[in-house]
């Protein structure tokens, strides 16, 4: 079964970390992520840019911004592949203890349609 593992965070937190503290942070996430790969468990994942880029279409129309009513931004997300629910919370708290100040969410994924990696993303990169 595949589950999304949403990352929310206070966005500001992350706007006003040092470069070294974000690669800290980073290299404290990419560990989880290399075991997660070993375990044959990690499907796509992205770091989402911050929420003044992003746009909500709505209606039909398309509006600045995504509008949430949140004390959190949805900042990112992890595809795992899971035998159960138990082991995708497990990846989660995985990720929280590298990462302890975000909110991980984790819900089931009912379509899931693989495709070619992005363009500029780092797995196309090391093809």
């Amino acid at each position: 079964m595949h589950y999304a593992i949403l990352a929310y965070h206070v966005e500001r937190t992350i706007e006003q970390m040092s470069p070294a503290q974000d690669a800290a942070l980073m290299t404290e996430l990419r560990k989880v992520d290399r075991r997660m790969t070993a375990d044959g468990m990690l499907g796509p994942a992205a770091r989402l840019d911050f929420t003044q880029s992003a746009r909500t279409l709505r209606d039909g129309m398309v509006i600045d911004g995504p509008f949430a009513e949140t004390k959190e931004q949805l900042l990112g997300f992890y595809l795992v592949d899971c035998a159960t629910h138990d082991e995708a919370v497990a990846a989660a708290r995985d990720l929280g203890r590298a990462n302890p100040t975000a909110v991980y969410e984790i819900r089931p994924v009912l379509l899931y349609l693989p495709g070619a990696p992005l363009s500029g993303s780092e797995a196309a990169q090391h093809a």
